[in-house]
């Protein structure tokens, strides 16, 4: 099965790039960034589109289109997710690989970013299906991902079998005595094909811990915080599961088949078993389904966008009744309403810190592939609170002394680390 992590479609995937070069510019303005790096940054280093044929279960041939766009390496190996879905083109490949190379250097890891995926809904497919179309994809891309130059990852409607598939593609490409070197090539991959343990949680921990480090700097507590999510995938799920244990009570949800809500609470474990079972959420006990275009302005203390972006616009801003916005998405707020969020003086926890727990995951994976290690999942777990909680720490700090929103505080810290190193390393030639 491939994990449902998806929202209604948007028709406004170039506002993606749109909104990822504004807030570059934005940044780059304020730290008054080096015009010559400034132009480095603004691009894409390499851009690939595949063209591949795939037997159907019917014996019919049909033409896939699939992206890969590497966005900037200066950091270390290109880093970032494969989705399958309607809404991929080129476009939003580009934005999403920009957002990636900030979010990793914001972490602190020896990655660059990248981002693809291929045009399709995956729901039209069958599993064998979708097994030649994986497989044959990653033959198309070829020597243009590696462990050590470009490492995939699930992103949204793709999971760890996804990546067993590339890996094993990926592996059977080389020659014997050098399979077992390649381990690495992709990250969030099942248990049993060299995973680790914690990744499928890392994601949606990582919304959780960012929401649990605003709420110890503002003094208040989650107990008894209602919040509501969209997008019930992975991250969606366990940033649900992480704080209903904390006392929070979750009171809406939407995915892509509709919206539910019920002010008492909805229980997250028994909507999980019921959105397994019936393929969506719609429909759950004891809750009312309510219009798509209302779900944002439900009462709630915390609202977490856990699908797609550009989903909070100008049309739904003024309607948030959040006090914070934790981003488990990437790129979800478009600019203009986060501008009136923040005049609202609601909280923004932006992407490239709040959702950057799965490639944090996932270097945790790629080391213990590297290395023939295993760690507990209370290791990682332990790993990935320190990380994020530095993190955390580094924005909050920014955004004090620079009095600037924690998206641009994030984005400086980010790109920061790229000028130094443009600048200690110098331009080729």
């Amino acid at each position: 099965m491939i994990t449902q992590e998806v929202e209604k479609e948007t028709p406004q995937k170039q506002g993606m790039l749109n909104n990822v070069m504004r807030q570059f510019n934005n940044a780059s303005d304020i730290i008054e960034l080096n015009t010559n790096i400034r132009k480095i940054l603004g691009i894409t280093n390499n851009e690939l589109v595949v063209h591949f044929p795939v037997k159907m279960d019917n014996g019919e041939v049909e033409v896939f289109t699939g992206y890969r766009v590497q966005h900037n390496n200066a950091l270390g190996p290109y880093k970032g997710g494969l989705r399958y879905h309607p809404t991929v083109d080129i476009d939003a490949a580009r934005a999403l690989a920009m957002w990636m190379t900030w979010k990793t250097s914001l972490a602190g890891l020896p990655y660059g970013g990248a981002k693809g995926g291929i045009q399709l809904d995956p729901t039209k497919y069958s599993t064998s299906e979708l097994e030649r179309i994986t497989r044959r994809f990653t033959y198309a891309l070829g020597d243009n991902i590696g462990p050590e130059l470009d490492i995939p990852a699930p992103d949204v409607n793709t999971n760890p079998q996804t990546m067993a598939w590339i890996l094993d593609t990926y592996m059977s490409t080389k020659s014997p005595n050098e399979r077992s070197t390649n381990m690495h090539v992709v990250t969030g991959k099942p248990i049993g094909a060299g995973g680790s343990e914690g990744r499928d949680r890392a994601t949606g921990y990582s919304v959780f811990l960012n929401i649990k480090f605003w709420a110890a700097h503002t003094n208040t507590t989650l107990k008894n915080k209602k919040f509501i999510v969209q997008g019930f995938g992975n991250v969606g799920y366990w940033a649900a599961h992480f704080l209903e244990n904390e006392g929070a009570k979750m009171v809406g949800v939407q995915d892509a088949f509709g919206s539910i809500y019920n002010p008492d609470g909805i229980d997250v474990e028994s909507l999980l078993a019921y959105n397994q079972s019936h393929g969506n959420i719609v429909g759950f006990a004891n809750t009312v389904s309510i219009p798509t275009e209302d779900f944002f302005s439900l009462a709630c203390d915390i609202c977490i966008p856990a699908a797609l972006g550009n989903q909070i616009t100008i049309s739904n801003a003024n309607a948030i009744k959040a006090s914070v916005i934790a981003e488990g998405a990437n790129g979800p707020t478009d600019v203009e309403a986060e501008q009136m969020l923040l005049q609202r003086g609601v909280a923004i926890l932006p992407d490239i810190l709040c959702n950057s727990g799965g490639v944090i995951g996932s270097y945790f994976e790629w080391l213990q592939n590297r290395n023939g290690e295993i760690w507990s999942l209370e290791e990682v777990m332990q790993k990935l609170e320190k990380k994020l909680y530095e993190s955390f720490k580094k924005v909050i700090e920014v955004s004090e002394n620079r009095n600037v929103d924690k998206r641009t505080a994030a984005f400086i810290i980010a790109i920061e680390r790229l000028e130094q190193a443009y600048v200690q390393r110098g331009i080729f030639p």
